[in-house]
């Protein structure tokens, strides 16, 4: 089973807890209403799908209910580090070796 760590609740719990919102740090352009429809669909429809490490928006629906952001590999399907929504992305280096100290 694959365990998510909250960092609102601050444990990890199961998979089935959470679900995925999407990318994260996506920014709104400024005067939405102004939009072409095609930079509008740009905005609201197309996102990256890197094979890799991802930013990504996730929700503890089953838990605090609250949204957080998460860097995740898509090839391994690892949660490199979990952290409140709002917060900048993390140094991903300086996280990895936070890891690997948790895992040995």
């Amino acid at each position: 089973m694959l365990l998510i760590h909250c960092p609102y609740c601050e444990e990890d719990r199961p998979e089935i807890e959470f679900r995925h919102a999407g990318e994260a740090h996506i920014e709104r352009p400024a005067g939405i209403a102004s939009l072409t429809d095609e930079e509008f669909a740009r905005f609201f429809f197309y996102r990256d799908n890197p094979k890799g490490v991802t930013f990504e928006r996730w929700r503890h629906v089953h838990g605090c209910a609250r949204f957080f952001n998460a860097a995740r590999d898509t090839v391994t399907d690892r949660f490199l580090v979990t952290y409140k929504a709002g917060e900048a992305k993390p140094d991903l280096v300086e996280a990895a070796n936070e890891n690997a100290k948790g895992a040995g």
